[in-house]
C-alpha cells in the first residue's frame, strides 16, 4: 500500500495524510475488486501498465467539492478589479482567467456569470479551466447541474442563466461558451496552458491536500503564469501558505487574493488613501526589540496591525495585538491575527493562537480552517477532518452566507 500512495504522492501531489491513509486505503480496495486484483503488488503493477486502471484510482482520490459562487467574495473582487483598473477602457487585450483545478466547472462558470452580470462584454474576457479529472470535465462540458451545486440563499443568477430541464438545470450557451475546459495536471512536466500568463488565477482549495514540496512547485509554477500585475486567489487556509512563499495580500477581506512580492504595491492601503501610518514607540516584546502601539500613542488598531502584516511587517503586527490584548482583554480577531503571523513564520504557537480565538468565537470559520491546516501537515489527520467539517458548517452558517 505504501508504494501505491506515494506513486499517487509523485503523479499527482496528493498528500495521502491530507484525505486520511484508511479512506484512500479503502478507494484502493474498491478499485482493486472492481479490477478483480486481491495483492497490492498486483494492482501497483496494473496501475504502472494501464492507463485505464490508473485514470480510475484518480479519479477516485481527487476531491472535486464544488458548488456555485462557493466564497463568492473572490468573483466580486475580480470584478471590481476589472472595472476599477480600468481594463476594459484601455482598448488592450482580452482579460484573461484560469480557474485550477476548475473540478466540474461550477468555479469558472461563476466567473464568467459575475463578469457578464457587471456589464463586461462577451468579446472582452476568456476564462480557461483545467482539471485532471475526465469526468469532471465532461459534466462540465455538458453543463448542466444538479441541486448540490446550487446553495445559499442567494439564488437569483440561476433564473438569469440557467433553465430548468428534466435532467437538471442547463446553462444558458452564452455563459458556456465563454469557458474553455481542457484536461492537465498542475504538476506535470507537460502542463502547458493556452495563455503564456493570466491576469488572475483562481487556485483554491488545492494546496491543502499536498505536502510542503509540493506546494512549493505549486506556489512557483502559479508565479510563473501570473501576469506583471495578476491576482492569484486561493482558499481560506491557504493564504498564509502564499504568505510563507513570496506573496503578499491584497488588502481585499475574504477575498484570500494575493499577489508576488516582488509585483506588489510597496505602501499599505492607509497610504494609498493619502493618510500617513502612526510613527509607534519601539517596545520590546519578548521577540525583540518591535515597534508597537501603547497608552501613550495612538490606540492599538487590528485593521492597522492587519494591513502591516499584509506589507510583511509581522514584528510590528504582532506588537499591535499584543497591545490590544493588554489593554482591551481578549479577543478572536487579534487572536486569529496572531495566529496568522505566527503560521507565517512556521511558529509552533500559531495553532495555540488559533485555539483561543475558536474558544472565543466558536464559529470562527478561518481559525477552524487555518487549525485545521496545522493538524493535518503535523500528522494528524483525523483530527485535521473534523475541523475541515466544522469550518465547512460554520462558513455556511455565517451571516455573509444567509
Amino acid at each position: 500500500m505504501q508504494e501505491i500512495e506515494q506513486l499517487v504522492r509523485q503523479a499527482i501531489g496528493l498528500d495521502v495524510a491530507s484525505l486520511g491513509h484508511r479512506l484512500v486505503d479503502r478507494i484502493v480496495r474498491e478499485r482493486m475488486r472492481a479490477a478483480g486484483v486481491r495483492r497490492y503488488g498486483d494492482y501497483l503493477r496494473l496501475i504502472q501498465l494501464s492507463a485505464h486502471h490508473w485514470n480510475e484510482l484518480v479519479e477516485s482520490v481527487v476531491v472535486s467539492e464544488t458548488w456555485f459562487f462557493r466564497d463568492p467574495e473572490g468573483f466580486s473582487v475580480c470584478v471590481d478589479m476589472v472595472q476599477r483598473d480600468g481594463v476594459l477602457s484601455q482598448g488592450r487585450r482580452k482579460i484573461r482567467i484560469i480557474s485550477v483545478p476548475c473540478a466540474s466547472g461550477e468555479e469558472p462558470f461563476s466567473l464568467a456569470m459575475a463578469l457578464l452580470d457587471a456589464g463586461v462584454p462577451e468579446s472582452r474576457f476568456d476564462i480557461d479551466a483545467i482539471d485532471i479529472s475526465g469526468r469532471a470535465l465532461e459534466r462540465a462540458r455538458l453543463g448542466v447541474f444538479g441541486l448540490n451545486s446550487f446553495r445559499g440563499r442567494e439564488l437569483e443568477f440561476r433564473r438569469r442563466h440557467f433553465r430548468p430541464t428534466p435532467a437538471g438545470y442547463a446553462l444558458n450557451a452564452n455563459v458556456r461558451d465563454r469557458v474553455r475546459f481542457y484536461s492537465g495536471n498542475l504538476l506535470g512536466d507537460d502542463f502547458a496552458p493556452r495563455q503564456p500568463e493570466y491576469d488572475f488565477i483562481f487556485c483554491r482549495n488545492l494546496l491543502i491536500y499536498f505536502d510542503r514540496a509540493t506546494q512549493r512547485r505549486v506556489f512557483e509554477r502559479l508565479r510563473g503564469l501570473l501576469a506583471p500585475e495578476g491576482i492569484l486567489f486561493v482558499g481560506a487556509a491557504e493564504l498564509p501558505l502564499a504568505l510563507q512563499h513570496g506573496f503578499v495580500t491584497v488588502h481585499a477581506p475574504k477575498a484570500f487574493a494575493c499577489r508576488p512580492a516582488a509585483k506588489a504595491a510597496a505602501v499599505p492601503e492607509a497610504r494609498k488613501k493619502g493618510t500617513t501610518l502612526p510613527r509607534l514607540p519601539v517596545v520590546n516584546t519578548g521577540r525583540g526589540q518591535v515597534v508597537a502601539a501603547t497608552n501613550g500613542g495612538p490606540a492599538p488598531d487590528l485593521d492597522l496591525a492587519r494591513r502591516l502584516a499584509d506589507s510583511g511587517k509581522m514584528d510590528e503586527a504582532a506588537a499591535i495585538c499584543d497591545t490590544f490584548l493588554r489593554e482591551r482583554g481578549a479577543s478572536a480577531k487579534a487572536y486569529y491575527l496572531l495566529g496568522l503571523i505566527h503560521d507565517a513564520a512556521g511558529h509552533p504557537r500559531a495553532a495555540d493562537f488559533y485555539r483561543r480565538a475558536v474558544y472565543l468565537e466558536p464559529g470562527h470559520h478561518e481559525a477552524l480552517a487555518q487549525l485545521s491546516l496545522l493538524l493535518q501537515k503535523n500528522g494528524n489527520a483525523s483530527q485535521a477532518r473534523a475541523l475541515k467539517r466544522r469550518a465547512e458548517r460554520a462558513r455556511l452558517q455565517s451571516p455573509e452566507m444567509l
